[in-house]
């Protein structure tokens, strides 16, 4: 079968059973080959993930050394979450005051702002980035017109010496706008 388990059965509630044992997936019983076979891909990806948030977190610090006049801003509201993520590593490879984070909110900078209600985000910038290299981390870099709206926001906030940009995927066929990350996860053609 597809992942190598034998001499399996099924009791009479459909899970699965190897042994006397009833498999489970982080405490979630499991119904079925599929449904297993898809949580353990799902594992994978996350392992995965986190390896390619370390090594994205390790470029930054060789390109930064101990982050000096550096930092972090993640884009509201996805890019959040892999911000938080390079964050805590980048805790682990420098000292975690050297670590300069924030928060950036472009709900009012989007170009399609008009077109549907959108609640804004809480920004949160707790620092100035006047002369400072800001890196920009966002999921998923498309268009580019996400990463327009957040420079212009972040203009708001001063003038900094560079922005760099920080994507976990980059979908290259799709640009709209002369933009390209200076780190990269992965690169998808679609």
């Amino acid at each position: 079968d597809k992942l190598g388990l034998r001499k399996t059965s099924w009791d009479r509630f459909g899970r699965v059973h190897m042994g006397d044992i009833i498999i489970a997936v982080n405490g979630k019983p499991v119904n079925n080959y599929d449904e297993l076979y898809h949580m353990m891909i799902n594992i994978k990806v996350g392992e995965q993930i986190a390896l390619t948030v370390k090594r994205l977190a390790h470029q930054i610090v060789e390109n930064h050394l101990q982050l000096i006049d550096t930092v972090i801003v993640g884009i509201q509201p996805r890019g959040v979450h892999l911000s938080d993520r390079i964050v805590n590593e980048l805790k682990q490879i420098v000292s975690p005051e050297d670590v300069q984070y924030g928060k950036l909110d472009i709900t009012f900078y989007r170009d399609d702002f008009r077109k549907q209600v959108l609640a804004p985000d809480r920004m949160h910038l707790p620092f100035d980035i006047e002369n400072k290299t800001v890196i920009l981390v966002d999921d998923v870099l498309f268009t580019g017109r996400t990463i327009k709206a957040a420079l212009d926001a972040l203009l708001d906030y001063g003038r900094p010496a560079k922005v760099e940009l920080c994507v976990l995927v980059d979908r290259k066929e799709h640009r709209q706008f002369p933009i390209q990350p200076d780190y990269v996860g992965n690169s998808m053609t679609t």
